[in-house]
């Protein structure tokens, strides 16, 4: 049997803090609802078949069209998103119209909202979700894909934006 520490949920975030995260915007859309998040917990699974993950608090009831809609899109932001990053992570007080009304976005083979201009988006078709105690880890097969030009990626560290 595993011997399990507990550790401070401040202190483990204190220490993630520390690691760098390529910021990534999650978006789906369930009929008219359209949601969007800013996240770094997001990384590729597997390239065949093409499938990612994504992770999303599940305390917050806006978060449960993810877990109902059966599709999303990764979105991976360059540094030239800042202002996008913020508007989806809650730092400014848009309201979801506002938030998506400050980027364009198209639609690819699912109907999740893709940001026209992401370095990569994956447009993925949800396989699995995983339920955990303060997060669902959502599994998504990619059905489409689509990038940009190169430009400098927006890393998230030690509490605020970088460029890499």
């Amino acid at each position: 049997m595993l011997n399990r520490q507990h550790i401070d949920p401040g202190l483990y975030r204190d220490a993630m803090s520390r690691y760098a995260g390529h910021v990534q915007l999650v978006t789906t859309a369930m009929g008219e609802l359209r949601r969007g998040v800013t996240i770094t917990a997001a990384c590729s699974v597997s390239d065949n078949p093409a499938s990612v993950l994504i992770c999303l608090n599940n305390t917050n009831p806006k978060n449960e069209i993810f877990f109902r809609s059966g599709i999303f899109a990764l979105n991976t932001l360059g540094a030239h998103h800042q202002s996008v990053a913020d508007a989806f992570s809650g730092r400014t007080a848009l309201a979801n119209d506002d938030r998506f009304a400050s980027a364009r976005f198209e639609m690819l083979a699912t109907g999740a909202p893709v940001l026209a201009d992401a370095l990569a988006a994956f447009d993925c078709r949800v396989i699995d979700i995983k339920e955990m105690p303060t997060h669902n880890v959502i599994f998504g097969e990619v059905a489409a894909v689509r990038f940009s030009e190169k430009h400098p990626a927006l890393i998230y560290m030690n509490r605020d934006y970088h460029a890499l």
